[in-house]
Order: C-alpha cells, then sequence, then structure tokens
C-alpha cells in the first residue's frame, strides 16, 4: 500500500472499526451485567426473610408441599416467572424434580444448586453462561425442599442482538462519513505532499540546484523550507565528504602497509594492492576471512574487542615476514567488521639478525687480537730477561700485527660508520677513469708478481671517459678487488685486469682463476664481516669489511659493483661507474 491518500483512508476506517467495536463491546457487556444484575436483584426482594419462612410453613399446612410452593411462586410478580424464559421448580434435597412451573422432569446440577444442596443459598453469577439461576433450600420440620429459579437468557440475548444490529448500522454510517472525510483529509494533505515528492526526487537524483516552492505557512511549508536549507547543506556535506574520500582513497590505495576489511560475516569489503602483495595471494568479496588468518585468530573472539584492545600475529606469506593488527570496528551503532593491517617486517628483521651478526663479528673481530696482544705481552713479562732476544722480538712483531690489524678493523668500522650517517668525505673532481685502472695495476704488479708469482695483465685504453669522483676512494675499492683476486688465486694463477665502455658507463672488470666462490655465499658477500674461507681471511689480514665498504662508495658515486664466480674455476668482479656529463 504506496499511496498515502489509501493509508489515510485506511486509518481512518481502523480508527472508526475500532472505536465501534469497543463502543460494541462496552453496551453489549453492559447490558448483560444490567439484566444478570436485575435477575438478582428480583431474587433477592423477592426471597425475604418472611417469604422464606412463608414457604417453611407450607409442608405442615398440605400434604402437597411442592405444589403448593410453585403455585405460591409463580404468584409473585416479582419473580417474573413467563415457563417461556424463566422457570420455578421445587426440587428435593437431591436435586430431584418434585414440581415446576413447566414439564421439565430434571435439572442439570450447577454450582448454584450444588451449593443449596450443601444447605447455602447458591446465588453465584456467570456473564458467560447461557443462563442465570438461584437456588434456595427450604427447610422445615415436616421436610427440606429447593426452591430453584432457572432462567435461560432469551430475553437478555435478544437485546444483546438488536443492540449488535444498531452497532452494525451505526458502523455502516460511520464508514460512509469517514470514507468521504477521509478522502477529503487525504487531498488537502497530499497535494503539498505530492509536490515536495516531486522537488525530493529531483534531489534525490542530484539536482541540488532544485529549490521547492514554498506554498504555505503550515508545517508543510516549514518542512519545505528546511528541506531546501537541507538540500544545501547535503550540497556542501558532499563535496567534502567527496573531497575526503578521494584523500583516503588515494592514501589508501598508496599506503605501504596491507589493509584488509571483512564485514560482520567475514567476507572481504575492502583491501589494498599492498595487502594483495604482502599475502602473495589474490582476494575477492568471496574471500572469507578463515582463509587467509584462520590460524592466526578467532574472527568471532575478534568481534567482541572494544577499543582500545587489539590483537597482534605474525605470518610468514613466501619470503615475507609479516606482523598483523587486527581490531574490530563499528558502523554506526552497529558492528561493522574487522580491520586488519598488515606490517612487512621482512627487512626490519633481516637488520635486526645483520646488526646482532654484526656485534657478534666485531666482538670476535676484536677480541681475537687482542687475545694475541694479551698473551704475547703476557710471556715477554713472565719470562723477563730469560726470553731470547729473537723471540721476544718475534713476540713483539705478532703484537705490532695484531695491534695493526685492529687499526685497520676500527678504520673499516669508521669508514662505514661515516657511509651509513652520510658524513664520509668526498673530494669530487674528474678524472679520466684509466688513471685510476693504472695506479692500482701498477701498485698490485709487484705484490702479485714476486710474492705470489701470479701473472697480472691490464687491458685499459688511454682515451676512456672521464668521470666524477673521489679518485683516492675509487682506487681504494680497485685496490681491494684486485687484493682479493691476488689473496683468493693460487700461487702461480693468472688475473686479468680489463676496463672499457658499456653504454653511458665506463666499467673495470677483475678476473681470476682462483679457488672461486660456492653458490650459497655469492648473496652474503656484500655482509659485513662475512668471509668465504674465514681462516685464509685472518691469516691474511682481512677484516671482512672490505667488499661493504666498496658497494658503499660506488654507492655514492651511483655505480654498482656484480660478482660472478664458478667455485674452483675463478671469480669475475666488474665495477661500472657513471661517465662524466
Amino acid at each position: 500500500m504506496r499511496s498515502l491518500r489509501m493509508k489515510v483512508v485506511m486509518v481512518m476506517v481502523i480508527l472508526i472499526l475500532a472505536l465501534m467495536t469497543v463502543i460494541g463491546a462496552f453496551l453489549m457487556n453492559g447490558v448483560g451485567n444490567f439484566y444478570i444484575s436485575e435477575f438478582y436483584v428480583q431474587m433477592e426482594q423477592t426471597f425475604s426473610q418472611s417469604f422464606i419462612a412463608q414457604l417453611q410453613r407450607l409442608p405442615e399446612q398440605s400434604p402437597d408441599a411442592p405444589e403448593r410452593m410453585k403455585e405460591l411462586l409463580m404468584a409473585q410478580a416479582g419473580l417474573g416467572i413467563d415457563i417461556a424464559n424463566r422457570n420455578v421448580y421445587v426440587l428435593s434435597p437431591m436435586g430431584t424434580v418434585l414440581s415446576g412451573s413447566d414439564q421439565r422432569t430434571s435439572v442439570d446440577v450447577t454450582p448454584n444448586l450444588l451449593a443449596a444442596m450443601n444447605g447455602e443459598v447458591g446465588q453465584e453469577r456467570s456473564i458467560t453462561n447461557d443462563y442465570m439461576d438461584l437456588a434456595v433450600p427450604i427447610e422445615s420440620d415436616s421436610g427440606s425442599y429447593i426452591v430453584y429459579i432457572l432462567d435461560a437468557k432469551t430475553t437478555v440475548d435478544a437485546l444483546t442482538g438488536e443492540v449488535l444490529g444498531i452497532i452494525l448500522r451505526a458502523l455502516g454510517l460511520g464508514l460512509v462519513i469517514c470514507l468521504i472525510l477521509s478522502f477529503l483529509l487525504s487531498q488537502i494533505l497530499i497535494t503539498p505532499i505530492r509536490a515536495l515528492t516531486t522537488g525530493t526526487r529531483e534531489i534525490a537524483a542530484g539536482d541540488f540546484s532544485q529549490k521547492l516552492e514554498v506554498t504555505s505557512r503550515d508545517e508543510i511549508g516549514t518542512l519545505t523550507k528546511n528541506f531546501n536549507y537541507m538540500a544545501q547543506v547535503l550540497q556542501d556535506t558532499l563535496s567534502e565528504a567527496e573531497n575526503e574520500r578521494n584523500k583516503l582513497s588515494t592514501l589508501f590505495l598508496h599506503m605501504t602497509d596491507g589493509v584488509v576489511a571483512f564485514s560482520a560475516a567475514g567476507t572481504v569489503i575492502h583491501y589494498n594492492p599492498a595487502a594483495t602483495q604482502m599475502l602473495s595471494r589474490s582476494l575477492d568479496p568471496t574471500t572469507r576471512f578463515d582463509e587467509v588468518f584462520a590460524d592466526k585468530a578467532d574472527f568471532e573472539q575478534l568481534l567482541t574487542l572494544r577499543r582500545p584492545q587489539y590483537l597482534e600475529a605474525q605470518m610468514t606469506a613466501g619470503s615475507r615476514e609479516l606482523e598483523l593488527f587486527m581490531a574490530p570496528f563499528s558502523s554506526g551503532q552497529e558492528q561493522g567488521g574487522v580491520m586488519v593491517v598488515i606490517h612487512d617486517v621482512t627487512e626490519q628483521r633481516r637488520s635486526e639478525q645483520s646488526r646482532r651478526e654484526f656485534v657478534a663479528n666485531v666482538s670476535h673481530e676484536l677480541r681475537t687480537p687482542l687475545t694475541n696482544i694479551k698473551s704475547y705481552a703476557e710471556t715477554i713479562v713472565s719470562a723477563g730477561d730469560e726470553l731470547p732476544p729473537e723471540l721476544r722480538n718475534q713476540f713483539v712483531g705478532v703484537i705490532i700485527g695484531e695491534a695493526d690489524r685492529m687499526t685497520r678493523i676500527v678504520q673499516d668500522l669508521l669508514t662505514l660508520s661515516k657511509i651509513d650517517y652520510g658524513k664520509m668525505e668526498m673530494n669530487i673532481s674528474r678524472f679520466p677513469f684509466s688513471r685510476p685502472v693504472r695506479s692500482v695495476y701498477e701498485a698490485a704488479k709487484l705484490n702479485a708478481e714476486q710474492t705470489h708469482g701470479h701473472t697480472l695483465t691490464l687491458s685499459c685504453p688511454d682515451d676512456l671517459p672521464e668521470v666524477d669522483g673521489d679518485r683516492e676512494r675509487i682506487e681504494q675499492v680497485l685496490m681491494n678487488i684486485v687484493s682479493n683476486a691476488i689473496k683468493y688465486t693460487p700461487d702461480g694463477g693468472k688475473i686479468q685486469i680489463t676496463a672499457g665502455v658499456n653504454g653511458k658507463n665506463v666499467f673495470v672488470r677483475v678476473s681470476d682463476n682462483g679457488i672461486g666462490i660456492p653458490e650459497k655465499d655469492l648473496p652474503r658477500l656484500f655482509e659485513r664481516f662475512y668471509r668465504v674461507d674465514k681462516a685464509r681471511s685472518r691469516e691474511s689480514g682481512g677484516t671482512g669489511l672490505g667488499l661493504s665498504i666498496a658497494r658503499e662508495i660506488l654507492k655514492e658515486h651511483k655505480g654498482d659493483i656484480r660478482i660472478e664466480s664458478v667455485y674452483g674455476e675463478g671469480t669475475d668482479v666488474t665495477i661500472t661507474l657513471p661517465i662524466a656529463k
């Protein structure tokens, strides 16, 4: 029922029906109660003490006492005996009909009659019964009787039916009048409401410029004015909300953290690209919470949390380590669902692990030379003059060597620290790239050929392009790479230094036929203090920081370093630097 007019008519009809029903019920109940009350009033007035005494004397005066009682009772106008509706009976103490105004030979044992059989006046009233009755016990020396008055309520029912007919006729007339008045009233109300509806439909369609005409000063007119004001406020609010939505949408899409929102039913309602990337799986509206985070939290338990409570959990997705923050959210006064914020802590965990390993390595690298220094120093002190001079000099040489080793470690650490905090000073200049390459070659050649018997060759054009950078730092990088090639190539090996141009970059490649690097170690070569052959590195005085420093220096020069190696066959190390513009 969509029509307001029909609603008004139906409301009026229902009101009339309800009113007439209530009035009819009260009238019919009132008529019934009135006649029942009137019956018992008549009985009370008739059965006075004197009349009952008169009835009690009849058994002594006449042998046919029941018949004489009936005649006496029927002669009482107050009883209203008419045979058709109301009758009187003289009963034995057991309820047997001895005499009566009609031809009945028995009567039903009613509660009132049962009371009289017990010696009490039975005058209980009930509007629901289809009869009215009164039972009066008559006690005398000559015998006991019960006077029983029974009314079939025919008169009451007839009157009630007449009242019902009147009510129905009045109801019919009232409905006709109600329909006419309700149609007139609905017309008065609906005409301005229709105009308001038409205007609101335009506004609902997005036309906020639509202004409704105010045609009256009543409540409808006030409503129209307020609606026009509301439309303006709504237009401004929607504009602001749209701007905020765009901001939130942009933020949501470009967040580095993943966000997934689940409805109260446990299905996905929102997610951003970062979430699918971190979880390494696709999400859609059919995806359920239990499919993604079943082993991390109970969804129903999450819904019961109250702010600022939330649940933390960890999970692994592929190679990623993720931290999960789960909390419920509400939608107005209703339960909204659960929001899951995903934070990728892979790099953080790696950094923490690297930091722990770095501290452990630093401690180990410093403890080893300190232990040696202390041991040899204590030996010198304890032996005193008994220690031969040549042995003393040997011990002092070890102490000096270990001290130098510690000095190199500290210097490398300081260099890395400066790089990490962006405080490493760079003396930038422009120079041909061939100069640091040839300088490193000349510095390393003597050690390579005379000490180790290596064949060190150089292929470097004299006309290499210029680069912008710190020449000393670049030579430091090149020397570290060439020194590693010399150390990890067995005596008599071959080392080739090749420089050239590759596009917009210059490069230098150091190739050797040394021991090579196992494949499993290649990804970790640039980690601080990481060494493939730890024993040989320490013997040669290596700190395990050279490649880390080299990579950081090259980053400062916008360059790159790449290592390729086959275990047991040799290693190629290539660095590149951009050509000066």
